[in-house]
């Protein structure tokens, strides 16, 4: 299974790690860590080291009850980065909803649009349409940040996210992007309970009916925290579990921030898949 980004088609027969850069100043979890080009920069290259495939460039926080960041200053968070991490070597995701930043940053050779509004922002879906190849990650939310977990989702959480991501696709490829190109994540976190979260990672091999590669991201959220009862910078156990639980339900892309560990980990995963098949 491919997944064609704008410089790069990724062989997802083997899962891959995307490693998050967050150049804000109130993520969830690492908020003002890297707020400048220089602190980012040095730390895309540590995920290098780390054994990432994929650095995934964030401007703006996304966590529940998050306020909405302006177009320019996201563009002077963002933009800078971009322009220095595309010389590293590897696809470089930005995780944006305004269409004004996704063509800023495809322009500057960014490969992947990651979008937690699965392109309903008016102009987003015409961005990624008039680009020929890039990547894209379409995410299922439900409301939105400011107020998705004051009133989260009612009702069987696996059927409509299934039923909003096969439209989300199948809008998307009768713009003329290919199928190729589309990458689908359920959201984990986003306007849904702690048991709804859950119970998609349960399910998650049904979301692989839908015939796309799947993203799990599910790195020190919060759900990890009300089972552990462990503070977002204790997470890193569980969230390498989540990540381990979530491969071997079918996801091909893990979106971490601890991307050492989450490759040390999947190398285990990978040679027991191996003796699995040499047994066979």
């Amino acid at each position: 299974m491919l997944w064609q980004t704008s410089r790069f088609a990724l062989d997802l027969t083997r899962p891959h790690t995307m490693g998050i850069v967050n150049v804000t100043p109130d993520s969830f979890s690492d908020g003002g860590r890297h707020g400048s080009t220089t602190a980012a920069l040095r730390h895309c290259e540590q995920l290098l080291k780390d054994g990432a495939d994929i650095l995934d460039i964030g401007g703006e926080s996304t966590r529940p009850g998050s306020p909405a960041v302006g177009l320019e200053e996201e563009l002077a968070r963002v933009l800078p980065l971009v322009r220095s991490a595309v010389g590293l070597g590897v696809p470089i995701s930005v995780d944006t909803y305004k269409p004004e930043v996704m063509q800023a940053v495809l322009d500057l050779g960014a490969d992947i649009v990651n979008d937690i509004w699965a392109l309903r922002q008016p102009g987003a879906a015409q961005v990624v349409a008039r680009h020929p190849r890039c990547g894209v990650c379409l995410m299922h939310m439900h409301g939105d940040p400011q107020t998705m977990q004051v009133a989260p989702m009612a009702g069987d959480v696996l059927s409509q996210v299934l039923s909003f991501l096969e439209l989300s696709a199948q809008s998307l490829q009768a713009l003329g992007v290919e199928k190729t190109r589309i990458v689908l994540d359920p959201g984990i976190g986003f306007g849904k309970t702690v048991a709804q979260n859950f119970a998609l990672l349960a399910r998650q091999r049904e979301l692989l009916a839908l015939g796309y590669p799947v993203l799990a991201g599910w790195s020190r959220k919060s759900s990890l925290g009300t089972v552990t009862g462990l503070d977002v910078d204790q997470r890193l156990q569980p969230s390498v579990a989540a990540a381990l639980l979530a491969v071997e339900r079918g996801a091909r892309i893990v979106r971490v921030h601890d991307v050492r560990e989450t490759v040390q980990a999947l190398a285990v995963w990978r040679a027991m898949e191996s003796g699995r098949a040499g047994a066979a």
